[in-house]
């Protein structure tokens, strides 16, 4: 019910015209003004003013597309709280992962958290890193991990693990007669990197790992996922430039990684948290999380 009247009042706010948002939702015009009626009258104020010409929000309306992602997902998260204590869990994580983050370890973490934790159910979000900032201020994720590590005031940003970031080559490139590639090599040829603005943190670290070279980077494309980013090494049109994690779990055929000459560079994962008091559950997350150690293994 909450995704019913959510996904209607969402629709009809962003089109601003019944007839479109009843077109975007695949449903009657009569059944949408229906059900924005039935909101409007369970919240006992107009949401939207609607004359033969035009629809527009009122107050109340805005404010409530204002609060409404945070107020949805905190009754989301309330059902979900209760569904999970009628299948036997004691408590909830609710993780937020944002950024792009590295998953080296992400694997092993959750399931040393279902091994020593079985009574505590993890919720994983994959949510953009202001929704996340929000949310931790909010009390609606209790932790998570982002590559970003300025982040405002209220939050408390640790290390949580390194992944070495190396060069996606597609087969047959002729950077592949180099076991080591050397950066200035690696700039001679068309990039394609993650968009700063969904994977900001990620963009943010790339970033200041390019700006140590002498030489302008060619980047032709910036991707939001970096499945999309191997596909494009995988066609030959680039080269990317991404974690060893990301770049081993590619599924793309023909997509070699290769790591860069000189000191490594490292790709930091930073675990997030409200500065406040740990709960319990969360307090033993934040204990295995630092029982990984920041480095990747054989460091």
């Amino acid at each position: 019910m909450l995704t019913y009247y959510r996904d209607r009042t969402l629709a009809v706010a962003e089109e601003l015209h019944f007839a479109r948002a009843a077109e975007r939702l695949h449903i009657e015009q009569s059944p949408l003004s229906r059900a924005i009626k039935e909101l409007e009258v369970e919240l006992g104020a107009q949401l939207f003013v609607r004359t033969s010409r035009s629809t527009r929000l009122t107050l109340a309306g805005k404010l409530l597309m204002e609060s409404a992602p945070r107020v949805f997902l905190a009754l989301e998260q309330a059902r979900e709280s209760v569904k999970a204590g009628a299948n036997g869990f004691h408590g909830q994580l609710r993780i937020a992962l944002s950024d792009g983050i590295t998953p080296s370890r992400l694997p092993a973490l959750l399931a040393r958290c279902r091994e020593e934790d079985p009574e505590t159910e993890v919720r994983l979000f994959e949510v953009p890193l202001a929704q996340q900032l929000n949310g931790l201020r909010d009390d609606l994720y209790d932790a998570g991990f982002s590559m970003a590590d300025e982040v405002g005031d209220g939050i408390i940003v640790e290390p949580a693990w390194e992944d070495e970031l190396m060069v996606a080559v597609p087969a047959r490139h002729p950077l592949l007669a180099y076991k080591r590639v050397p950066p200035e090599e690696v700039l001679r040829h068309p990039l394609v990197l993650g968009d700063p603005a969904i994977c900001e943190g990620h963009a943010r670290q790339i970033d200041r790992i390019l700006r140590k070279q002498d030489r302008e980077p060619l980047i032709v494309q910036y991707v939001a996922t970096f499945d999309v980013m191997m596909t494009f090494v995988s066609a030959g049109l680039a080269l990317g430039l991404a974690g060893a994690a990301h770049i081993g779990s590619s599924r793309e055929p023909g997509v070699l990684g290769r790591p860069l000459a000189g000191k490594p560079p490292l790709l930091t994962t930073y675990l997030l948290r409200r500065d406040a008091e740990p709960s319990q559950p969360l307090a033993r997350f934040i204990e295995r999380v630092e029982a990984l150690g920041p480095e990747l293994p054989g460091r």
